[in-house]
Order: C-alpha cells, then sequence, then structure tokens
C-alpha cells in the first residue's frame, strides 16, 4: 500500500501540489483512488495523513543520520549503514529517537526523499530522474540548443 501511495505523491509533489502547509486538497483523492485501485484496499484522508507524518518523521531521522560521518544508505538492505559500532552507539547516545532505525528497513526510502527533499525543484520546469535521462520530444528550445552544440 505504501508504495502506491507514495507513487502518486512523488508525482504530485513533481506537480507542484506538495507545500509547506500540506499536500493539495485533490492530492488526497489521487491517493485514495489510486490505492483502491492499485491494492483494493479502502483508504481514509485520515489514513493518508497518518503514513505522510511516518514518512516525514523517518525524513527527518533518517537524513540527519545520513549527514553524520559513518552513516550511508544500503540500497541493497533497504537501510542505514554504519561503518562501527562504536558509531553508532554515540550516534544513538545523543539521539535517542534512532535506536529503532539500526535495523529498520524502509523499503521506499527513495520515493520519501523525493518528497521531503529540501532542495527538491517544483514548478513548470521540475523534471525527475527519469525524465532526466528520456529522450527529449517535442521540446523545441532543447532541439535548438542541441543544434548550437
Amino acid at each position: 500500500m505504501d508504495t502506491a501511495l507514495l507513487a502518486v505523491l512523488v508525482e504530485n509533489s513533481n506537480n507542484g501540489d506538495h507545500a509547506q502547509n500540506g499536500w493539495k486538497p485533490h492530492v488526497y483523492n489521487a491517493c485514495i483512488k489510486h490505492v483502491k485501485d492499485t491494492c483494493n484496499v479502502d483508504i481514509t484522508k485520515e489514513n493518508i495523513t497518518g503514513r505522510i507524518k511516518t514518512f516525514d518523521k523517518q525524513y527527518e531521522i533518517i537524513t540527519k543520520m545520513l549527514a553524520q560521518s559513518g552513516f550511508g544508505w544500503d540500497w541493497v538492505k533497504n537501510m542505514v549503514s554504519v561503518d562501527s559500532h562504536e558509531v553508532w552507539s554515540q550516534y544513538v547516545e545523543a539521539n535517542k529517537d534512532t535506536r529503532a532505525y539500526r535495523n529498520k528497513v524502509v523499503l521506499n526510502w527513495e520515493s520519501i526523499n523525493t518528497i521531503y527533499s529540501k532542495d527538491h525543484a517544483t514548478g513548470a520546469g521540475a523534471r525527475t530522474g527519469v525524465e532526466c535521462v528520456q529522450e527529449p520530444q517535442d521540446n523545441p528550445l532543447l532541439e535548438k540548443l542541441l543544434r548550437c552544440l
């Protein structure tokens, strides 16, 4: 269910429908429909809001850890990796709420990071990583620039 929910949130985030004070109302309806169609699960706006709070908390905790020396992201195991037990112990001592993240699997980290990243571009010119590597299609400005090279 989280994967289906996050797919809609990423799409709408890329469309500029995610403001600092929350999501535009139509996003909740799109999430409800997509989760129902994809997972055959009925959810409400309250369910979505609860999951969003969880994603936000995960983003804040994991991002702070990844900013520290000795921490990284293991894309195979979908969890935070730590250079040593000593690094982990020192960090947890200063940040008690992170203890559960030592072996916590976060399957949708890429989507969560895309949505909550502070430097994530929004608006008319925003593109996802996939869009950046796709062939240009009907983009006269880009075609003109490429001819000049």
